[in-house]
Protein backbone atom coordinates (compact mmCIF):
# COMPACT_ATOMS: atom_id res chain seq x y z
CA UNK A 1 0.00 0.00 0.00
CA UNK A 2 1.30 3.41 -0.93
CA UNK A 3 0.92 5.92 1.90
CA UNK A 4 1.58 9.62 1.47
CA UNK A 5 1.38 12.31 4.14
CA UNK A 6 1.42 15.97 3.16
CA UNK A 7 0.96 19.23 4.98
CA UNK A 8 -1.03 22.18 3.79
CA UNK A 9 0.81 25.37 4.77
CA UNK A 10 2.94 23.47 7.28
CA UNK A 11 5.99 21.24 7.50
CA UNK A 12 5.50 17.61 8.50
CA UNK A 13 8.03 16.33 11.02
CA UNK A 14 9.44 12.82 10.73
CA UNK A 15 7.79 11.77 14.00
CA UNK A 16 4.38 12.96 12.79
CA UNK A 17 4.84 11.24 9.42
CA UNK A 18 5.85 7.97 11.10
CA UNK A 19 2.88 8.16 13.49
CA UNK A 20 0.44 8.74 10.62
CA UNK A 21 1.88 5.96 8.46
CA UNK A 22 1.76 3.48 11.35
CA UNK A 23 -1.83 4.46 12.21
CA UNK A 24 -2.96 4.04 8.59
CA UNK A 25 -1.19 0.70 8.26
CA UNK A 26 -2.75 -0.61 11.49
CA UNK A 27 -6.26 0.59 10.65
CA UNK A 28 -6.25 -0.85 7.12
CA UNK A 29 -4.23 -4.05 7.62
CA UNK A 30 -7.38 -6.21 7.31
CA UNK A 31 -7.91 -4.96 3.76
CA UNK A 32 -4.97 -6.13 1.62
CA UNK A 33 -6.43 -4.86 -1.65
CA UNK A 34 -6.19 -1.19 -0.65
CA UNK A 35 -3.81 0.46 -3.09
CA UNK A 36 -3.16 3.92 -1.67
CA UNK A 37 -3.91 6.28 1.17
CA UNK A 38 -3.27 10.02 1.09
CA UNK A 39 -3.37 12.04 4.33
CA UNK A 40 -3.46 15.85 4.25
CA UNK A 41 -2.80 17.77 7.48
CA UNK A 42 -3.56 21.43 8.06
CA UNK A 43 -3.43 23.85 10.98
CA UNK A 44 -5.72 26.90 11.08
CA UNK A 45 -5.36 28.93 14.27
CA UNK A 46 -6.41 26.46 16.97
CA UNK A 47 -8.08 23.96 14.62
CA UNK A 48 -6.10 20.97 13.45
CA UNK A 49 -7.59 19.36 10.35
CA UNK A 50 -6.85 15.92 8.96
CA UNK A 51 -8.27 14.57 5.72
CA UNK A 52 -7.60 11.11 4.32
CA UNK A 53 -8.50 9.57 0.97
CA UNK A 54 -8.25 5.79 0.59
CA UNK A 55 -8.43 4.06 -2.78
CA UNK A 56 -8.55 0.43 -3.74
CA UNK A 57 -9.88 -1.60 -6.61
CA UNK A 58 -12.37 0.13 -8.89
CA UNK A 59 -15.19 0.66 -6.40
CA UNK A 60 -13.40 1.10 -3.08
CA UNK A 61 -13.02 4.75 -2.19
CA UNK A 62 -13.28 6.22 1.27
CA UNK A 63 -12.77 9.67 2.72
CA UNK A 64 -12.43 10.76 6.32
CA UNK A 65 -12.21 14.28 7.72
CA UNK A 66 -11.72 15.41 11.29
CA UNK A 67 -11.09 18.69 13.10
CA UNK A 68 -9.97 18.86 16.72
CA UNK A 69 -7.62 20.88 18.90
CA UNK A 70 -4.97 18.13 18.78
CA UNK A 71 -3.35 17.05 15.51
CA UNK A 72 -2.84 13.44 16.65
CA UNK A 73 -6.51 13.14 17.63
CA UNK A 74 -7.53 14.53 14.23
CA UNK A 75 -5.36 11.96 12.48
CA UNK A 76 -6.87 9.11 14.49
CA UNK A 77 -10.45 10.28 13.95
CA UNK A 78 -10.05 10.77 10.19
CA UNK A 79 -8.40 7.37 9.75
CA UNK A 80 -11.13 5.67 11.80
CA UNK A 81 -13.87 7.27 9.67
CA UNK A 82 -12.24 6.12 6.43
CA UNK A 83 -11.58 2.63 7.84
CA UNK A 84 -15.25 2.36 8.88
CA UNK A 85 -16.32 3.18 5.31
CA UNK A 86 -13.93 0.61 3.84
CA UNK A 87 -15.11 -1.99 6.38
CA UNK A 88 -18.76 -1.29 5.50
CA UNK A 89 -18.06 -1.66 1.77
CA UNK A 90 -16.03 -4.83 2.38
CA UNK A 91 -18.83 -6.35 4.48
CA UNK A 92 -21.36 -5.59 1.75
CA UNK A 93 -19.22 -7.38 -0.80
CA UNK A 94 -18.78 -10.49 1.35
CA UNK A 95 -22.16 -10.73 3.13
CA UNK A 96 -24.52 -10.34 0.19
CA UNK A 97 -23.75 -13.55 -1.59
CA UNK A 98 -26.42 -16.00 -2.62
CA UNK A 99 -26.93 -19.18 -0.69
CA UNK A 100 -25.43 -22.23 -2.29
CA UNK A 101 -27.73 -24.62 -4.10
CA UNK A 102 -26.87 -27.43 -1.67
CA UNK A 103 -28.09 -25.38 1.31
CA UNK A 104 -31.38 -24.60 -0.42
CA UNK A 105 -31.91 -28.29 -1.31
CA UNK A 106 -31.21 -29.32 2.29
CA UNK A 107 -33.83 -26.89 3.56
CA UNK A 108 -36.41 -28.14 1.04
CA UNK A 109 -35.84 -31.83 1.78
CA UNK A 110 -35.54 -31.49 5.55
CA UNK A 111 -38.44 -33.13 7.39
CA UNK A 112 -40.84 -30.57 8.75
CA UNK A 113 -42.32 -30.92 12.20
Amino acid sequence: MEISVTGRHMEISDALRDYAQLAITNALRDFPRIESAHLVLEIEKHRHNAEINVQGPPHIRAEGKATTEDLYASIDAAIERAARQVRKHWDKMTDHRHESLAEVERELTAPSE
